[in-house]
């Protein structure tokens, strides 16, 4: 299975440096609420400095009780400042991973449907729902905590080089330690994060497809090779975060006893600078304090740096999704409406071929029913007849233009593939009408429901058209998904349609109906049926009959079932 492609690190910088300036005032708004309070902060470890200095003199009380009251204001107004930017900050990131959310959505539906076929529903969803959760989590928790660790960090350091630039000379003891563990660290992370995620993408997938497979897996007896799979995807996602672990449980101590270092040295240059006259028992309070006030932020720091590393891995997973940028200037636009194909070979995988040299041709009107046992490679030829893989070998052409290379809006509108996977989105029935672009009157989105049959279901809707369905509305039933989805076909107006069991969850009377209704609406088209129901095959202009991955037969219903051949034995099984 091919997976999606990953963003590049500098198009991680460059989403970064967009988002900042694309909200420059919101961003400066909360840059800014953390600079005031890591400020205000830094005023508490000097009143007690003062406090002790007062106390060693000898002041009167008031003086220490003004002191002391200052102090629990200052802490008051630090605690209310950094709550504030913390709000701005969830807001922040709520906003911008919305507008993520959408971009993702609208990449993900412009990609070529080979390639969503090619990675399976797994990838993508993986990153539609894991990847982003863990970016929602980094940005409104992880991003807001690290900056406050920044600020505060940067503004200590500056206070104690003001305060004492002899004391603060402790701080470098840490260096040796901190640098050359980082530059290891992330030297390392970022491809065992990347491997990590990708496992745990498998995984999903993997699990996505033995839920949807479930009964096909049972009726072949591969349940328990599907349970195995589960458990090797898990054990190897587990491995993956053992790793990830690994690595953190070597860096993570090593960064606790660089910021532990200079508590030590601080005190033993306090002594000798105390002993000299060189700095007052304040002046040490207040610096050991300021030393101890970088200790709270850097364990915040370290506890969701993890966490921002698994996010930069996922948002690159994110910003990979991106469709093509030119894939029009490729190809020509059809010349006819003809179906062409020569000579066609396809393998889901290397050195495993599916279909073994496939011709056939589709005058443009001709209704054309495809038949075979299971597994023959029917609903494969039709993926390829709709242009959603191309041919290992060979060639599909509509027109006399290869299908492959025709631009999704060019390809829809000349040739539709409608499968037995149907989908009801979260709207109104209206909505789910409307997916094809287009703009339709009232009576026709209704006369398009009544040639499938849905317009008795539809009256008996609470508010019509504007009714909504789907998750947390009204239900809607298995058949009727696929009535709604044959309702779109019939407002996209395409000239070719390819139909792969697209009534299989109707029962046999509805079935007929249903294809009797459409009769007249799909009247003067070319239309392509993948049938299981062999009364589709009888109503056919022809019949192509594929066995193995090859047409051994094609002719009309009355000249093959003359034949005496594979198609008659089809006929007489399933009487």
């Amino acid at each position: 299975m091919k997976k999606l492609p990953l963003a590049d690190r500098k198009d991680v910088r460059r989403w970064i440096r967009e988002t900042a300036r694309d909200n420059k005032r919101e961003f400066s708004v909360m840059i800014g609420l953390f600079c005031v309070a890591t400020a205000i902060g830094l005023a508490g470890p000097q009143l007690l400095g003062a406090l002790v200095d007062e106390v060693v003199e000898g002041t009167t009380t008031t003086t220490i009780t003004w002191l002391a009251i200052a102090f629990v204001v200052v802490l008051a107004a630090q605690a209310w400042f950094k709550g504030l930017a913390r709000l701005r900050a969830r807001v922040f990131g709520e906003r911008i991973l919305a507008r993520n959310r959408e971009e993702f959505v609208g990449n993900a539906l412009n990609l070529p449907l080979g390639t969503v076929e090619a990675a399976g529903t797994g990838d993508l969803l993986s990153r539609a729902t894991t990847d982003v959760s863990r970016i929602d989590h980094a940005v409104r928790f992880g991003a807001p905590e690290i900056m406050i660790a920044a600020v505060t960090v940067v503004f200590t350091v500056v206070a104690m080089v003001l305060t004492s630039p002899f004391l603060a000379l402790g701080l470098l003891v840490a260096l040796p330690l901190l640098v050359p563990v980082n530059i290891w660290y992330q030297r390392r992370i970022p491809d065992v994060m990347r491997r990590m995620l990708d496992r745990w993408a498998e995984l999903q997938s993997t699990t996505h497809e033995t839920a949807e497979g479930a009964r096909t897996a049972e009726a072949l007896n591969l349940t328990g090779r599907r349970i195995r799979a589960g458990h090797d995807g898990l054990d190897a996602s587990m491995l993956g975060e053992r790793k990830i672990r690994a690595l953190q449980m070597r860096w993570i101590p090593s960064l606790e006893i660089s910021y532990v270092l200079p508590v030590p040295v601080m005190l033993g240059l306090g002594l000798l600078a105390y002993s000299n006259g060189w700095e007052g028992l304040g002046t040490i309070t207040a610096m050991l304090l300021y030393s101890q006030v970088m200790t709270g932020p850097l364990n915040e720091a370290l506890f969701w740096l993890a966490d921002m590393q698994v996010a930069g891995a996922s948002l690159r997973r994110l910003l990979g999704v991106r469709p093509p940028s030119s894939v029009a200037a490729r190809s020509e636009a059809p010349r006819g409406q003809d179906i062409e194909v020569r000579d066609v070979r396809f393998g889901y995988n290397e050195g495993r071929e599916v279909l073994h040299g496939i011709d056939l041709r589709v005058p443009a009107g001709e209704r054309l029913a495809i038949v075979g046992p299971s597994g023959a490679g029917k609903s494969t030829l039709g993926r390829l007849l709709a242009g959603m893989s191309a041919p290992t070998s060979g060639s599909v052409r509509i027109g006399g233009t290869e299908v492959s290379t025709l631009p999704d809006d060019v390809l829809r509108g000349e040739i539709l593939l409608l499968t037995q996977e149907h989908h009801v989105f979260s709207g109104t029935l209206r909505d789910n009408l409307t997916l094809p672009a287009g703009d339709w009157t009232d009576e026709r989105l209704l006369a398009a429901l009544d040639s499938v049959g849905a317009s008795e279901w539809v009256a008996s809707l609470p508010g019509g058209l504007d009714t909504r369905v789907g998750a947390g509305a009204v239900a809607v039933p298995a058949a009727m998904a696929q009535q709604l989805a044959l309702a779109r076909v019939v407002l996209a107006d395409p000239h070719t349609l390819v139909l792969d069991e697209a009534t299989s969850l109707l029962d046999t009377g509805s079935a007929r109906e249903l294809e009797r209704s459409l009769s007249a609406v799909l009247e003067g088209r070319t239309v392509i049926a993948i049938a299981h129901r062999l009364h589709t095959a009888a109503a056919a202009d022809r019949v192509a009959v594929i066995e193995g991955g090859r047409v051994t037969e094609l002719g009309s219903h009355a000249e093959l079932l003359a034949a005496g051949g594979p198609y008659a034995a089809l006929v007489a099984a399933a009487s």
